[in-house]
């Protein structure tokens, strides 16, 4: 899309293309389904605390167990910018994404996890560097505090079903994340095994890197 085409077809400069391309690929997987939204209430550009614009929460089901997906907003490039048009990759060229599995410390949602986010976030925002499938990071403790889960690290794959999208102002890669332990860490830290290796792994049982706070093993 050019510049042209983009002021025509964007000629409210209130518009949210990029909001509206991740809305549409979440469409195609929730079809008739309105997520839990959560926004900052003091937007970052103006002082708040939390760069990330909101974050959406969906109800889904892999064999017939309840979990939650969470997809955010901000990373990219979501409202009307004619200099981000026609760009390789919107803004930092990613957006988070992550699966876990219900759990009885969270019966309505997961705001721990929203909170994780924002603090990954401010990371991004500040330092100016973003993540790529495979990357991976210690979370210094518990990801889930208060909780007895034995999950100390995240790992990053593409989303197994949201994947790559084009926007008009480049491309947005959904990035999962995925909760892994003490030994998982230890062992891609001293090249044991690769992340690509241990999320490989665990894709044979779980095809969707479904985070379980429970998981032991």
């Amino acid at each position: 899309m050019d510049l042209d085409e983009y002021k025509k077809n964007y000629e409210d400069k209130e518009s949210t293309p990029g909001w509206d391309a991740i809305d549409q690929a979440l469409e195609e997987i929730y079809p008739n389904q309105e997520p839990k939204h959560v926004a900052p209430v003091l937007h970052y550009s103006i002082g708040g605390n939390d760069p990330i614009d909101g974050v959406s929460i969906y109800r889904a089901e892999y064999n017939k167990k309840p979990y939650f997906h969470i997809v955010t907003y901000g990373f990219s490039e979501l409202y009307y910018n004619e200099e981000a048009v026609g760009g390789d990759y919107s803004k930092f060229g990613f957006e988070l994404t992550f699966r876990i599995k219900l759990c009885e410390l969270d019966d309505e949602y997961p705001h721990w996890a929203i909170n994780m986010i924002q603090n990954i976030a401010r990371y991004v925002f500040k330092s100016g560097k973003w993540f790529e499938p495979y990357h991976y990071m210690p979370a210094g403790g518990q990801i889930r505090l208060e909780s007895n889960t034995e999950l100390t690290g995240l790992a990053f794959l593409p989303d197994p079903e949201l994947g790559i999208i084009n926007t008009p102002h480049g491309e947005v890669q959904f990035l999962q994340m995925f909760g892994i332990n003490d030994k998982e860490l230890e062992k891609i830290k001293t090249v044991e095994k690769t992340s690509e290796a241990l999320i490989n792994q665990h894709r044979n049982s779980n095809p969707l890197l479904i985070t379980d706070l429970c998981r032991n093993s």
